[in-house]
């Protein structure tokens, strides 16, 4: 690597989005690119209390679990950027304090591999859910609804971004593939 090429890295930032930023980022990007997490896995492991539940009756969201791999979207970040981009990140992602921001190193599609910044469950946390039954996450998700919308929404939403941008996630997949058979089709709509 040329000395112009570590000056750009160290200017430049990643973001590795999972869930909902892979669709709805929210920030300027200079560079978009298909990317390989490897030793963590999307897994619907954090209770919500906010977004898609309530203390009361949560909900489960995204988060990246140890183990496996994860493919999702890295996001370049310019240097001018990457303050607000961070701040607003935080915002989003830190609401309960249930995720720990980690820099990650993550293989781009086409062999780079580069640092970014995401946000992983943190298992110490009280609404971390682990590694859940299907038929549990399910029987949750259709039962909750938080500030934004109904928990079943965030997983059709999901399902069907992953579907269209190609990344295959059978557990993802086999949670709809329940809801499905059980509850029938739903569309509700494009929020995170």
């Amino acid at each position: 690597m040329s000395p112009e090429e570590v000056l750009v890295q160290h200017e430049e930032k990643w973001v590795f989005g999972y869930g909902s930023l892979l669709w709805r980022p929210g920030f300027d990007f200079a560079e978009c690119a298909r990317a390989l997490l490897p030793g963590y896995h999307r897994s619907f492991c954090i209770y919500s209390h906010h977004y898609r539940g309530t203390p009361e009756n949560p909900g489960l969201v995204l988060g990246l679990n140890k183990g496996g791999e994860c493919v999702g979207n890295a996001f370049r970040i310019t240097h001018e950027n990457w303050s607000k981009v961070k701040a607003y990140l935080d915002e989003r992602e830190l609401v309960t304090n249930t995720y720990i921001p980690a820099d990650v190193e993550v293989e781009l599609e086409d062999g780079r591999k580069v640092v970014a910044h995401t946000y992983v469950a943190d298992p110490t946390h009280e609404q971390y859910a682990g590694n859940l039954p299907v038929r549990t996450a399910v029987e949750i998700i259709v039962a909750a609804h938080g500030n934004i919308g109904p928990n079943l929404e965030y997983l059709e939403n999901t399902v069907r971004h992953l579907d269209e941008m190609g990344i295959v996630d059978p557990p993802l997949h086999d949670l709809m593939d329940l809801v499905r058979r059980e509850y029938g089709e739903i569309n509700m709509g494009a929020g995170i």
